[in-house]
């Protein structure tokens, strides 16, 4: 039995995306993305940022080439995975990654203030306007 391994992570591409094609011919597009978490303490607003990499393959790896762009949001649905290897110096390495199954993509923002966000109530906030690609 499979263990539960699923994530749903949402921010903006902190670079263009990489594509790719691996051996056998199948499409791979890899981008980061920079999660924001606000937070009030002290009466001083906080800013927590968190970088993950992202990997999306088949038909959704090609529809990502042609959407995504630096700076562009996104909502990504998927699973975490670990890849581990030695490196020339003999040392055990790792690297985790988020394997997409579902993306969404937001508009561009023109205006991003990070403070009025905070303050923001649930209801206050709008959802974004999406284009809904799943695997």
């Amino acid at each position: 039995m499979n263990s539960l391994n699923s994530i749903l992570a949402e921010g903006n591409l902190t670079k263009d995306p990489v594509f790719t094609e691996n051996s056998k011919g199948t499409s791979i597009c890899s981008f980061s993305i920079a999660v924001n978490r606000y937070y009030k303490q002290e009466d001083e607003y906080q800013n927590e940022v968190s970088y993950l990499d992202v990997e999306t393959w088949a038909r959704l790896a090609e529809v990502c080439r042609d959407h995504l762009a630096k700076g562009r949001g996104v909502r990504v649905v998927g699973r975490v995975k670990q890849d581990r290897w030695v490196d020339q110096d003999g040392k055990n390495r790792s690297k985790v990654k988020i394997v997409a199954e579902h993306v969404e993509f937001k508009p561009f923002k023109k205006n991003d203030d990070s403070k009025e966000e905070a303050n923001k109530t649930k209801e206050e906030i709008e959802e974004p306007e999406a284009v809904c690609i799943e695997n």
